[in-house]
């Protein structure tokens, strides 16, 4: 039996300083971060705009702020 545990990982975006909290696997975590795996694949359960915020330290309404909406929204 494969046993997860869930934990909340605390970011502050860099933009508006507000603080988000992500729920994710430890050991999917692990994965990316050490580079096993890449974050879409270690964290697919989590949104786009999560790994996001992981990755640059950017929210979504910053993020939109700045770059403006998809072609797809």
């Amino acid at each position: 039996m494969v046993s997860t545990k869930i934990v909340s990982h605390s970011v502050v975006c860099d933009h508006c300083r507000k603080e988000y909290n992500i729920m994710a696997d430890r050991q999917d975590m692990e994965a990316w971060l050490s580079g096993d795996k890449y974050i879409q694949d270690a964290l697919s359960y989590i949104s786009a705009s999560e790994r996001e915020l992981l990755l640059s330290a950017t929210c979504n309404t910053c993020w939109k702020k700045m770059y403006g909406l998809d072609d797809d929204e």
